[in-house]
């Protein structure tokens, strides 16, 4: 009867052991899978990391993935996010939960530490939805280069200013490549059809911030910048320049030297009465600016824009030389405003046939009706 007890203990120890054991093996090729099942769903791990850390993440990366493979908040709207320099990955990860850019700041940092992108986030500024997943948001922190870049045109630049700032611009065209581009207007585009042979896109590139593609070719970027122009180029406008007596080309003509004339835009509508008053009298109009169109790039400012102009520089044989020839240039010297294309289809209603900078630099101008009330306001 002892002996049988023996025997039956013996047989549960052993069944206990192989129990063990199967469990073991079993705990042992649970583990040795992580790894696999991870890289399934995260895709590669870093391959510097060492086997229990790999095991480790691979397991926490498992157990939280709902946090990760899923976006934070599908119904959130897109936000700017910073990443400063020298920001650590806890820092970055804290800050995306709080902004609800991700649901769990520490499973967003396994993933980062498990793929090896903590070590190549990029400072900069980052446009970033909660629709994105955290998985998505780690490899859109790897570059800073945003996709769409704001490209600014200034009131007043000409052609060749425009095509200068390209360079730094983020976009991938050359200021050869835009100029050459902007030399005759683009085909299938009705409204600009009326224009004269001769005439160049100068005029027609309203100022304004650009909010673009960086991959876009320079025909898209002109496309886009003069369906901006037609868009703000409202029925009310272009009445105001009919009433004014003016073509869409001259009157762009005449705004590109209100805007190089005028340094306070509330000036704009009087300035633009005194060159409406004069072109009514047959009165040369004596703009500087145009004159300044005509000479050109002075190499020794470095800029479009020769300023003081000299008796020699006024005497200019040009027709853009409002000096010389009666009338208006041959087209636009500039890319004017929406301000003074407003002011050119309302300007002010004044006797005024002249104007001078105030003495006060404060960019304001003295308006007369005689020339000897312009000669009499001019500094001491």
């Amino acid at each position: 009867m002892k002996k049988r007890r023996i025997s039956c203990l013996g047989i549960f120890s052993i069944l206990l052991l192989v129990g063990v054991c199967i469990a073991t093996l079993g705990a042992g090729w649970l583990v040795l899978t992580l790894p696999e099942r991870a890289e399934q769903t995260f895709g590669p791990y870093d391959p510097g990391l060492q086997f229990t850390q790999r095991i480790l993440l691979s397991a926490r990366l498992l157990l939280n993935s709902g946090d990760l493979v899923y976006p934070g908040n599908a119904y959130g709207s897109e936000k700017s996010f910073d990443i400063g320099l020298g920001e650590s990955t806890y820092s970055i990860a804290e800050r995306l939960q709080s902004e609800g850019l991700v649901a769990n700041a520490q499973a967003f940092r396994d993933y980062l530490v498990y793929s090896g992108l903590d070590t190549t986030l990029q400072a900069g500024e980052y446009q970033l939805s909660p629709h994105m997943t955290p998985l998505e948001i780690a490899q859109a922190l790897q570059d800073a280069t945003p996709s769409e870049i704001t490209f600014n045109i200034i009131p007043g630049w000409r052609l060749e200013e425009i095509a200068a700032a390209l360079p730094t611009s983020g976009f991938n065209i050359t200021p050869e490549t835009f100029l050459e581009a902007a030399q005759s207007p683009p085909p299938g585009v009705d409204w600009l059809e009326e224009l004269p042979a001769h005439a160049t896109l100068e005029g027609f590139l309203l100022p304004d911030s650009y909010r673009l593609p960086r991959e876009m070719d320079v025909h898209g970027l002109i496309a886009s910048i003069l369906s901006n122009f037609e868009s703000k180029l409202d029925a009310e406008i272009l009445e105001g320049f009919e009433r004014q007596g003016l073509t869409l080309y001259q009157a762009i003509t005449l705004a590109s030297i209100v805007e190089r004339e005028a340094v306070v835009d509330e000036e704009m509508p009087l300035i633009a009465s005194v060159f409406l008053n004069r072109l009514n009298a047959g009165i040369k109009l004596d703009s500087d600016p145009t004159v300044q169109y005509a000479i050109g790039y002075n190499s020794g400012r470095g800029d479009w824009w020769t300023n003081p102009l000299s008796l020699e520089d006024l005497q200019i044989n040009s027709p853009y030389n409002t000096y010389v020839y009666d009338g208006l240039p041959p087209g636009p010297i500039a890319n004017p405003s929406l301000q003074a294309l407003r002011a050119v289809a309302f300007p002010a209603k004044t006797p005024y046939y002249y104007f001078r900078a105030t003495c006060d630099d404060s960019g304001k101008h003295f308006f007369s009706e005689t020339f000897q009330e312009h000669v009499e306001s001019g500094c001491p």
